[in-house]
Formats: C-alpha cells, structure tokens, sequence
C-alpha cells in the first residue's frame, strides 16, 4: 500500500493551458537539474516552448535529462535534436522499437509516465505527475486539428514525495545509460551507471529534499507517489485503487481514457453501487484507435445493470486517468497520474500516479468531473445499450477478443 506523507501542496492542472506554464515557469526558475520522462514530445504549438525552456535551461549550465517513449515519440526530429545538442539538453529513447518493432511482445512494454522533477533534493524542489503529454491540447498527431482542448489533468507537487519522483526518474535514467553502455561495449561506464542506479535504489544516492519540513502545516496534504512497473511494483496501482474503492461509502467518479478493468476492478466496482455508493464514470466518447473504443465496450453490460453510471465524453478526446472517492469525507480519496484502468497501463506499461488524501484537493478534482459530465457528457441509457446495432457488437466483441489474445501472447492474465 502507498506510503503517505504530510506535508504537500498539490495544485490540480488541467490540459496544457496550465501545466505548460507552469512547468515552463519552473523550468525557467530551475538553479541545478531538470528530469523529464515523456510518453510524447511533440513540438507543434505550445509544445515547441516547453521544448524552447529546456534548451534555455541547459544553456545557462542546468542538467537537463529528458527521456521520451520509443512508441509514442521515437526519435526527436532532426531540428530540435540539433538544438537539444547544442544548447546541451541530454536525450534518451526508452525501448526503441528496432527492426521487428512490435512484432516483438517485449517492445510492448512502454514508457507512459509523465513526470518532471526540478531541483530535486533541495528547498525549492518541486515535480509534476499526471496524463499530459508534451502535446498541445488543440493538435493530435493522427487526427489534426482539434475543435475542442483535450480533456487532461496532471498535479504540481512540492513536499516529502518529490524525493520519490527524483528517485524514480534517476534509477530509470541509468538504466538506460547502462544499456547505452553496453550496446556500445563500454563496460566501464555500464558498471558505473548500475552502481549509481543501485545507490539510488537503496537510498544512498540524493539527500532528503529540504522541502520535508514543511511537514506538520495542518493546512498541507498528505499524498503518495504510485509506480508501476515489470519488477517490484507491479500491481501497486491497481491495488490501491481496490482499496479506495472497496473502502468507499457515498461516491466514486473515474474518468479514463481507456477503461477496460480487469476482474477485480469490475466486481469492486459492481460491489460499491450494490452497497448503496454512486458510482460514475466518465469516458471516451470520441473515437480515436479502434481497439481501445471498441473492446471496452463488452464490459459495460455488467456494470449498468449493476446501477454504475456511465457518462461518455465527446467534445474532443478525453486522455485524464483521475479518480475520486468520497470528496466531501474526512477520509477522502483521490489519484491523477498516467495510468488507465486497462491491461496496457496495469500489466505491460511503466506509470506513475499521485494519490492525495483530503478533502480540498478531493472536492476540486470533483468539481471538475461533475461539470465535465453535466456540461459534457452524455449519459449511456442501459436499455437503449442493450439494444445497440448488431453491427457495433460484432466490432465491440472482435476487439474485445483480439486483445485477450494479445495478452495471451504476453504471457499476462487478466
């Protein structure tokens, strides 16, 4: 179960028109090191000047470390390549794709977190977690222009837990220096960065952040960093959302992106709604990728039956991976962060969540995804659902199908 500290302050950030100034605002006030982890990096429109801010951070002799998804990046074009180079912004491609691509299961283990740490380990330390990539909220790299900003949320942390987030983003960093190395037969500087990886592992490596005697302000949050990955954490994510869940007593609200819950994740939910909790979810209603929209469909029958309110949002994508659990309650819950309820982000994909306990940050997230839904949503009606056209069944089942049996190629249940 998460660790939870006090002494947070969490700003809820939604879509690019606030977090990109505010992480370009930290960025430009960066003294010492800036590490980013990035699913996308894409350099059209406002995400050029998050791009523009690391370069004048490196030029002015800050460590700039960026690391950007093999599949959802690859390589940086041609110009801001040069331009990170020159202004000496180090980059990194997490599991290139190679030759087979995902041909290859193994390349089907990505880099989806989104986490920026500055400054790490001193007084004005802070980071960033949550689902927005570094791609303006009016541009998709397959869709084009965009009517309506894309639907995101990510949090601005400074506190005990930016240590996590340091820590994360180093171990990950000489990881992949390690294999850097080794591809380039420098055995040398392999050992070096596994060294280096392993003091961070095993809490050598970064002094404890200033920022934790903020600890003991009544005014603050208590909050968790949640990883996920292959080796040590791979079910914390999940977990943690159980248990908020089973521990539920009025409310729960999830907006996903890509919503297919596992089991567990369904029966938990079916339970809330049969003990008298509201449950509701806001998701995708704008098609985007064929798989993720139409195999997650076949689950929907068991929860409306059950009473789950399903709310589909379509004035443009919706990309958020947030949750609430009882806002209003002294023991409320809340999670943004990168990860979907779906086998990608919950078995194969490297994630990252912040969980807040209280119920300020608990009732503004909240507030958020109620009018989302009033405003925006729109409302699935479990009869008009069960008679939907067969064609559209088929489509659901097919996909639904097609990614059991990718899973199964995985070696994953779920």
């Amino acid at each position: 179960m998460p660790q939870f500290a006090p002494g947070h302050h969490v700003t809820l950030l939604q879509g690019t028109a606030q977090f990109f100034p505010a992480l370009i605002a930290a960025m430009d006030a960066a003294r010492h090191d800036i590490r980013m982890e990035t699913y996308i990096f894409d350099f059209t429109s406002s995400g050029a000047d998050v791009g523009a801010a690391l370069s004048r951070a490196a030029l002015r002799g800050v460590r700039v470390q960026l690391v950007v998804d093999g599949v959802g990046t690859g390589m940086l074009p041609a110009d801001w390549r040069e331009r990170f180079d020159a202004s000496g912004v180090q980059h990194r491609v997490y599991n290139p794709l190679g030759r087979l691509g995902m041909l290859l299961p193994s390349r089907w283990r990505r880099l989806h977190r989104k986490l920026v740490v500055v400054d790490g380990g001193t007084a004005q330390a802070v980071a960033f977690c949550g689902g927005i990539n570094i791609l303006d909220d009016f541009h998709d790299p397959n869709h084009g222009a965009l009517s309506a900003p894309r639907f995101d949320f990510s949090v601005q942390v400074s506190g005990p837990l930016v240590d996590a987030v340091l820590d994360a983003t180093s171990v990950l960093w000489q990881r992949i220096q390690v294999l850097r190395s080794l591809r380039q037969r420098e055995i040398g500087a392999a050992v070096t960065s596994w060294v280096s990886a392993r003091a961070v592992v095993h809490g050598t490596g970064f002094a404890p952040s200033q920022s934790a005697s903020l600890v003991g302000n009544g005014s603050l949050s208590r909050a968790a960093l949640l990883l996920r990955d292959n080796l040590r954490n791979r079910k914390r994510i999940e977990r943690a959302y159980l248990k908020a869940i089973g521990e539920a007593h009025h409310e729960v609200i999830i907006a996903n992106a890509y919503f297919l819950p596992g089991g567990k994740l369904r029966k938990a939910l079916i339970a809330a709604a049969g003990r008298g909790v509201k449950v509701r979810l806001l998701l995708q209603g704008k098609y985007e990728y064929f798989m993720q929209y139409h195999a997650a469909r076949p689950v929907y029958s068991a929860l409306l039956d059950a009473g789950v309110e399903i709310h589909e949002y379509a004035p443009s994508f919706l990309h958020a991976k947030v949750a609430v659990v009882d806002a209003d309650q002294p023991k409320a819950w809340a999670t943004v962060g990168s990860s979907n309820l779906d086998p990608l982000s919950l078995l194969l994909a490297r994630e990252a969540n912040v969980v807040v306990q209280g119920s300020a940050f608990a009732q503004t997230l909240r507030d958020r995804l109620v009018q989302a839904m009033a405003q925006d949503g729109q409302r699935i009606d479990p009869a008009q659902y069960a008679h939907r056209p067969a064609l559209q069944r088929v489509r659901d089942y097919a996909a639904f199908m097609a990614l059991r049996a990718a899973l199964w190629v995985t070696g994953n249940r779920y």
